[in-house]
């Protein structure tokens, strides 16, 4: 039987084609076939920064884009774990998709312990519900789950900018991220939401990176993978972000004049009418939801 996994394989990644993303999905078993090409990570961050250099924890992105780069040097559990989560983040294993234990072992072309412990991680980091003997099920969210994660993130993501204000950043830190703030503001004219979605979580995780937090960064990435599903759904419904554009210049001048008060007051209210859009376009789709 025809599902919705079927479709987006035929489509393919490229095609524009958005699964349902928020509630009411039915759990289907996927078909395990075709090559998946991979996604290039954005590397995020510069060396030899001064006072206080990043660590190499603070210089992973803070909103990771899904990627298999350097899947293939990886011992065999991190690769299953590596490529599952690609899968579901990317959209190959929609919500409710459900798989044997044994069928994500071929999918992967890998064993089953390392399959298995793969799991195990995803389920911690609430990816998928495992069901002994009976497989797993990617999870879906509810509007309701993605409001109360944003919650978090977005309290973490305003201390974050207090923390970088605090810390201060170098004129080489100020001018890369002027020049990521630039560069959406010509995709904010040419109208392409997509390639301003992707600076705008390279500007937001270069404002994290430079926090001098690793605690504070590693729960962020793990509250960003919770909900870069839905996020995606919702990009092409976006109408375009001159308000985003403008707080997003307003809170780089307060960062870089070291005024911990202005950034958290300008981020807090940049984020509490970010995610109020976020949540309003989720609640559309789930009312009217796209093409299964």
């Amino acid at each position: 039987m025809k599902n919705r996994y079927d479709d987006a394989h035929a489509l393919g990644h490229d095609s524009g084609y958005l699964p349902t993303i928020v509630g009411r999905a039915e759990p289907h078993r996927a078909k395990m076939e075709g090559v998946l090409s991979t996604s290039e990570r954005r590397k995020v961050g510069t060396a030899g920064r001064k006072p206080a250099s990043r660590s190499a924890d603070a210089q992973a992105a803070s909103r990771p884009r899904p990627s298999l780069q350097g899947i293939a040097k990886m011992p065999a559990r991190d690769r299953a774990y590596h490529e599952l989560k690609f899968r579901i983040l990317e959209g190959r294993l929609p919500p409710g998709t459900t798989l044997l234990e044994t069928e994500v072992a071929s999918l992967l072309s890998l064993s089953r312990t390392p399959v298995r412990e793969a799991l195990i991680r995803l389920e911690e980091e609430g990816l998928v519900d495992v069901r002994p003997r009976h497989g797993i099920t990617v999870k879906s969210l509810s509007v309701e789950e993605i409001e109360q994660i944003y919650q978090v993130f977005s309290t973490l993501e305003v201390k974050a900018a207090q923390l970088t204000a605090r810390r201060g950043i170098t004129a080489a830190d100020h001018e890369r991220l002027d020049g990521i703030l630039t560069q959406m503001e010509r995709a904010s004219k040419r109208g392409d939401i997509e390639a301003w979605s992707e600076l705008d979580d390279e500007f937001h995780s270069e404002l994290v990176g430079l926090c001098g937090n690793p605690r504070l960064q590693a729960m962020l990435r793990q509250l960003w993978d919770l909900q870069y599903h839905a996020r995606r759904a919702i990009i092409k419904l976006r109408p375009l972000p001159i308000v985003s554009d403008r707080e997003h210049r307003a809170i780089l001048a307060a960062i870089a004049a070291g005024n911990e008060e202005e950034a958290t007051r300008l981020h807090q209210q940049h984020r509490d009418r970010a995610d109020e859009q976020l949540v309003s376009l989720l609640r559309r789709q789930a009312t009217f939801p796209l093409s299964q």
